[in-house]
């Protein structure tokens, strides 16, 4: 074993176990004879699936608000918080459930259970039925952790970071397929072609949502926890993360304050929501969910001082000890990173349709509408096919991980700057007293000079997100549930802070404050991530020092 990175000669073997459903052959992305490579697309459609229900409101808000006399863009803005809040104790709940009872039947429930809100959503006719249906449905993005312990039980260290970078890129892809399709599946398939005429965005919904929870089912049967001969491991209940150190304890429940922070967040944005003059939620109602955010905080705090005091008391073994601290250098990071792609993927598409209004064709006829404005801003999404499996293949290829995750988020800071630049402001403020944008320079030309900006910071996004998640499972392989749950909560903590910020602010100002996101987690991942052991190693248990049989196989590494 070697902590370098394999070369691409052919003297270097390629270590395979054959448990691993490769038959000693490395992976290829089109075998459908090698099982794992089956069980990694069965696996990626699944999270397409989620990200695609997810994320069907933003292409579809204005769509929304022609049909709803009453629903105002306040209203929109509280929605799209809405959609990434409960993802937050969701993932930290999946992350935990997965480590028990394994991520195909996890992810199979996932997808049937959330189908019923997606389809409540798409029929509500008041903002009370909206909320809560979209706060259900916001549990569906913790479908992302599910696949990430999924891809890491089928493949080795040394192929880790370019397979689950492909899950997630593809997976990720159905926001992006979300906004190029659901306009034109609305508008014209059920709108024109259907003549449901102004219902037509409910039916668009509701189809997406009946697809998922049918794929649900389909995945039960379609899939296995783990290779052939390789035996499942399970945590013997539900329970907080293990720390090995007195010093880690502390981290981890400070580290926890701010998952039960943004919900809190987000009750109070909320409670500033008036409709017809009235605000949805009592000062009363505010407390009483501050005070139940208290208690959940206080129960995780003693059950997680009763899980660790008496492991640490007894004394850590030495095999079982990790480095908490990359385990917040890698929150920091999903939150700079994907917190900021669920934020930008819910807002560009207005941002889009908004800002470019000015420009017009011949006819005097807005160029960016509705339909235009979900193609382009789907780009900053579409990159992910590409973006995000290219993060995790850096990550498996270049000398370091730490260094190759530190480029990537400095290319963020670059990115959202750059955005940033894409409109300026042009005096007075909006209905919703925030500065008035137009494009910086009035042309078409502009126009894709900002979906180049748009696609080169989509493109340091995603690639930061698959190299977080090249490191992710190498941290504790036991626990990898558990540390992708709470990284991926943080990317959806991420997510509420900056869309409540969104709310409150101008999108120019918005793209800077994501900048100055990204450079802060690029601080504290220099100084607390640490190079992963093992990080190339060849087949399943080389981290751990407890390999399993493997074969050496004549084929070279493609």
């Amino acid at each position: 074993m070697t902590d370098n990175p394999p070369s691409s000669s052919d003297s270097q073997p390629v270590y395979a176990d054959a448990a691993m459903g490769g038959d000693g052959q490395p992976p290829r992305l089109l075998d459908f004879d090698q099982e794992r490579i089956r069980v990694l697309h069965y696996t990626w459609i699944a999270f397409f699936m989620t990200f695609y229900v997810w994320f069907n409101l933003a292409p579809l808000a204005t769509t929304m608000r022609a049909d709803i006399d009453w629903l105002t863009k306040e209203h929109i803005k509280i929605l799209l918080i809405a959609n990434v809040a409960l993802t937050i104790p969701a993932r930290i709940v999946v992350g935990t459930l997965i480590d028990r009872f394994g991520a195909r039947v996890v992810f199979s429930w996932l997808m049937v259970i959330m189908s019923i809100p997606a389809i409540v959503f798409a029929f509500s006719d008041t903002f009370t039925q909206m909320l809560i249906s979209r706060l259900a449905l916001s549990c569906v993005g913790a479908g992302f952790v599910i696949g990430i312990k999924m891809v890491a039980q089928w493949f080795p260290p040394k192929y880790i970071g370019r397979t689950e970078g492909f899950y997630a890129g593809w997976g990720n892809f159905g926001s992006a397929w979300a906004a190029m399709t659901l306009p034109w599946v609305a508008i014209t398939f059920f709108g024109d072609w259907l003549g449901l005429g102004d219902d037509a965005w409910r039916w668009a919904m509701a189809l997406n949502g009946l697809v998922m929870g049918i794929y649900g089912v389909m995945y039960y049967f379609l899939v296995k926890d783990v290779p052939e001969g390789r035996t499942l491991e399970k945590t013997k209940k539900a329970e907080p993360m293990m720390v090995t150190s007195y010093w880690d304890l502390f981290q981890y429940l400070f580290w926890s304050i701010p998952l039960v922070g943004a919900l809190a967040l987000l009750a109070w944005r909320v409670s500033t929501v008036e409709v017809d003059g009235e605000v949805i939620m009592s000062q009363s109602v505010l407390y009483a969910i501050y005070g139940v955010l208290t208690l959940v905080f206080v129960v995780h705090v003693i059950r997680t001082l009763q899980v660790n005091l008496p492991y640490l008391k007894a004394g850590v073994p030495e095999d079982e000890k990790y480095h908490f601290g990359s385990v917040v250098a890698l929150n920091s990071t999903y939150f700079a990173n994907f917190g900021a792609e669920l934020a930008v993927v819910s807002m560009l598409p207005a941002f889009y349709e908004n800002v470019f209004a000015p420009l017009t064709n011949s006819a005097g006829q807005p160029i960016v509408t509705a339909t235009v404005a979900g193609f382009v801003a789907a780009s900053f999404a579409f990159v992910n096919l590409v973006a995000r499996p290219l993060g995790g293949y850096l990550s498996d290829r270049l000398p370091n991980r730490k260094r190759t995750m530190l480029g990537y988020i400095f290319g963020i800071v670059i990115g959202f700057v750059l955005m940033a630049m894409i409109a300026k402001w042009a005096g007075g403020v909006d209905e919703d007293g925030l500065k008035n944008l137009v494009p910086a320079f009035d042309s078409v030309t502009w126009l894709v000079i900002a979906v180049g900006f748009t696609v080169l910071a989509s493109v340091f996004v995603q690639g930061a997100e698959g190299a977080t998640f090249a490191i992710i499972p190498m941290v504790n392989k036991r626990m990898t549930g558990q540390v992708a749950g709470m990284a991926g909560a943080y990317g959806n903590v991420g997510a509420v802070v900056y869309l409540v910020i969104y709310s409150l602010v101008d999108a120019r100002t918005f793209f800077f404050i994501l900048a100055g996101g990204a450079l802060l987690s690029f601080i504290i991942t220099l100084f607390m991530l640490e190079e992963p052991k093992g990080a190339y190693a060849a087949h399943f248990d080389d981290v751990d020092g407890e390999s399993e049989p493997a074969v050496e196989a004549s084929t070279t590494e493609t």
